[in-house]
């Protein structure tokens, strides 16, 4: 019996998404429960399991195709695998599999078998599937053998031997190893994940919609690394996580919300909704680029609890555990380009959000305090704001703010 693998519902406000790497191939023996493809959405991607012990018999949509709720994926057939259940009712070991590419009679080659990935990939770069070796079942090319195939032909040839009568030769001008590339080899071409593209889009569209403008500011971090310093292994040794930066800067944004309420807002039509809850996005990098999952309430949390919150979601991120819940939403985000280096960058609003803090790398410069240079541990901060509902000066002193509540970080117990 067939039974037909289908697009589950991925969330609200979402339709369709894109078909990524399918983990079997046509022919392959599945058990209930095991995911044999991931689809790639806006937000997240989702795992679809095989729905109970059989045969993958046919794949109707390949890697990199759209499909929408409800569409036919595959199709399982139930039981074990015919040549594997002769084998079992005959008390034998089954037989090996077939050659995928057997000589016909007549001497010309089959066709070889192949998954409708590898073809798809085959077919786009031009690849002549007589020449792939299959590791799948009973031989079949798979997608990892396509590619293993092409990673190997873009390994560069050994030299040809130069002929006795030709001059020694002479150091080639810098431009001569590009001549001897093969045509096709000197670029690559790489589907955006639905992801990426969708990330692609949103920027673009904040920076049209948005009268987005930045503003900078720099905090003397010495006060929050001194606190980080002194308490960091107590920290982790009651709550089990360390103690970082984020949960000042979470814990500071929320006290400048308070006092600034436009930059905790949306627009919506011609009114503005002014949002009495504090919903922080913390921004994470992963491959796909970053991702945005949401401290819920972050007002009502504590320095562990948002430290061990952040913590999770990172792990998440990583292994694209994320939920749909998780990254909804959100009232104001944070993001730290510090961890990769960053000493200024202007971050873009995260829509329909208003506001968004960069924070940067901490580096030690001289300044000058009361009169006298002295070398203090300085962060440079950056705000970007839309402009439509947030004035100047008042983006001006939310930042300020925010510096007023990290350079005294036993404030922030009050304050945040």
């Amino acid at each position: 019996m067939l039974t037909e693998i289908t697009v589950p519902q991925l969330g609200e406000s979402i339709v369709e998404a894109t078909v990524g790497q399918w983990r079997k191939g046509e022919g392959d023996a599945v058990t209930a429960g095991e995911p044999l493809v991931e689809l790639e959405t806006d937000k997240v991607n989702v795992e679809v399991p095989a729905p109970g012990d059989g045969v993958l018999a046919s794949i109707v949509k390949g890697e990199g195709e759209t499909v929408v709720v409800g569409e036919v994926l595959a199709r399982v057939r139930s039981g074990r695998p015919a040549r594997q259940a002769a084998a079992v009712s005959a008390g034998v070991a089954a037989p090996p599999a077939p050659e995928a590419e057997a000589e016909p009679v007549d001497g010309a080659r089959a066709a070889p078998v192949a998954t409708p990935v590898a073809r798809r990939i085959a077919a786009e770069r031009h690849v002549d599937l007589q020449a792939v070796s299959g590791t799948g079942a009973g031989g079949k090319i798979t997608q990892e053998d396509v590619e293993a195939y092409l990673a190997g032909q873009a390994a560069p040839a050994a030299p040809a031997p130069t002929p006795p009568s030709r001059p020694a030769p002479v150091p080639a001008p810098p431009e001569a190893p590009a001549l001897v590339v093969m045509e096709g080899q000197r670029e690559e071409r790489v589907r955006m994940s639905r992801r990426r593209q969708t990330i692609a889009r949103r920027l673009v569209e904040a920076q049209h919609t948005a009268a987005m403008l930045t503003t900078f500011n720099e905090i003397d971090m010495s006060a929050a690394v001194d606190l980080r310093k002194r308490r960091r292994d107590a920290f982790k040794e009651r709550y089990g996580v360390s103690l970082g930066y984020m949960s000042f800067f979470t814990k500071a944004v929320v006290g400048a919300l308070k006092t600034f309420p436009r930059l905790n807002a949306e627009i919506q039509g011609d009114e503005m909704v002014l949002k009495r809850y504090y919903d922080i996005g913390i921004a994470v990098g992963v491959e796909e680029g970053l991702v945005v999952p949401v401290l819920r309430d972050a007002d009502r949390m504590s320095f562990a609890e948002i430290e061990r919150r952040i913590a999770v979601f990172a792990d998440q991120a990583r292994k694209n555990q994320l939920s749909l819940e998780d990254i909804r939403g959100g009232t104001f985000t944070i993001t730290n380009g510090g961890v990769f280096g960053s000493l200024l960058s202007t971050p873009i609003l995260n829509g329909p959000q208003v506001g968004i803090l960069g924070m940067h790398k901490i580096e030690e410069r001289p300044v000058a305090v009361n009169g006298q240079v002295v070398v203090r541990p300085m962060m440079y901060v950056a705000l970007s704001y839309d402009h439509r509902i947030v004035d100047g000066n008042e983006a001006v002193r939310f930042l300020v703010r925010v510096k007023e509540l990290v350079e005294d970080p036993e404030s922030l117990l009050l304050e945040g």
